[in-house]
C-alpha cells in the first residue's frame, strides 16, 4: 500500500515580500489554483502564485505541526528555509 504525501508549502509573490505557509495532500492541484486565483483570501488578494518551498511527509500530524512551526515563526526562519534549497527564489511549480 502507498503511503500518503502530505505537503507543507509556501508560495511568495513576484517580488518575494510576502509568503504564504499552507498544508495539502496534493501540492500540484493546490498550488494550481492559488495560481489561477480559485482559492478565495490571503494568496489570492496578495498574488501569491509562486511555489518557493515545499516539504513532504508521511503522516498528517507531522505536516501540520510542521506548518504551526513556519507560522508561528518568524519571517527570517521561512526564508532560511526557502534558501536551503531554492537560493534563487525559483517557481517550482514546473518540477512537481
Amino acid at each position: 500500500m502507498q503511503q500518503k504525501k502530505i505537503y507543507v508549502y509556501i508560495m511568495a509573490n513576484k517580488t518575494n515580500t510576502t509568503l504564504y505557509v499552507g498544508v495539502t495532500n496534493d501540492l500540484k492541484k493546490r498550488v494550481w489554483q492559488h495560481k489561477e486565483k480559485l482559492v478565495d483570501g490571503f494568496t489570492q488578494r496578495y498574488n501569491l502564485t509562486k511555489l518557493v518551498y515545499y516539504e513532504i511527509f508521511g503522516d498528517a500530524s507531522h505536516a501540520i505541526a510542521r506548518e504551526k512551526q513556519f507560522k508561528g515563526g518568524s519571517r527570517k526562519r521561512k526564508e532560511d528555509a526557502i534558501k536551503s534549497v531554492n537560493a534563487e527564489w525559483r517557481d517550482l511549480y514546473d518540477e512537481l
